[in-house]
């Protein structure tokens, strides 16, 4: 009988140490400049990547036409993504939450080219540079039995070992509503798991290699072995509009440790509705508004 009270006790202290472990250390400020921003995989299912094409092979991101083609499209997705690149292919840009000053959602948002990753024990604050989105994501906790939809959805996180795992659902379906730069829509059954961790150069090599492929990088990078980066990789689900979930990842380059990532000031103002005209380029924005008066 004391044999197995000292197991017991022992067993309870064991689990006390594990739950005690310290979380990774992810906060700071990332940078990733890539344009359209998603990274796909070399292989399984994965996200579109661009038809145009520059010389080399690499994409050309001046015109945005997705893979229509793309296994993961249901065919009245491909439809629309075909649409969308048919727009572009007419020298005209197509409506998006980027351009119409619309929050974004996930994993939309994952394209911003700036992140801050603030933690605490209760709460995970990811702001994200463009037009200054914000998401909560809590910790430990469950979704609710049916949440109520909002423009990030409801986002619950838990940490395994090194990696940061968000679980989100209940995202809103917008008027420009889609999941990445090429137009690719989503419905309100959208699922979508984060997992972000910390990486040497030597990790994030081939991710920053594929990130050189398919986005445009508006100045270099120019990464050292004694650099930090955060991976994203995460994973899309919607039956609706896709025929199996699909991964990619983004490799962000920390400001923190490589002071030459910082794309202007440290954390500049980025206003997208501070000018709503387009003067011809694209549609006039169509701000969101209130539909009563804050005060």
């Amino acid at each position: 009988m004391r044999l197995l009270v000292l197991a017991l006790l022992a067993t309870a202290a064991t689990s006390s140490v594990a739950q005690a472990a310290p979380a990774p250390d992810l906060s700071g400020l990332w940078n990733h400049p890539g344009i359209p921003g998603f990274e796909p995989l070399a292989t399984g299912p994965t996200s579109l990547v661009n038809l145009e094409r520059r010389e080399g092979g690499v994409a050309n991101n001046r015109t945005l036409v997705g893979d229509y083609r793309n296994p993961i499209l249901k065919p009245e997705t491909a439809a629309i993504v075909k649409k969308f690149g048919e727009i572009e292919l007419g020298h005209n840009a197509y409506p998006s939450p980027r351009n119409q000053c619309w929050p974004g959602g996930v994993p939309f948002e994952f394209t911003n080219t700036g992140l801050m990753l603030l933690q605490k024990p209760e709460e995970i604050l990811l702001l994200y540079r463009g037009d200054h989105q914000v998401r909560h994501v809590r910790m430990n906790q469950q979704h609710p039995a049916k949440p109520v939809p909002s423009w990030f959805g409801d986002s619950v996180g838990h940490y395994e070992g090194d990696t940061l795992v968000v679980d989100t659902v209940g995202v809103k379906v917008g008027p420009y509503a889609m999941v990445d730069w090429y137009g690719t829509p989503h419905s309100p059954a959208l699922h979508v798991i984060e997992r972000y961790r910390v990486l040497d150069y030597a990790a994030a090599k081939e991710g920053l290699e594929r990130s050189a492929r398919e986005n445009f990088i508006p100045f270099p990078p120019n990464p050292k072995e004694t650099d930090k980066f955060l991976q994203l990789l995460f994973t899309v689900e919607d039956p609706a509009v896709f025929t199996t979930p699909w991964s990619a990842t983004i490799t962000y380059l920390s400001v923190n440790s490589s002071p030459g990532a910082r794309q202007g000031p440290l954390w500049e103002e980025d206003v997208c509705a501070e000018n709503t005209n387009k003067y011809g380029t694209e549609k006039d924005p169509e701000v969101p508004t209130a539909i009563r008066p804050d005060f």
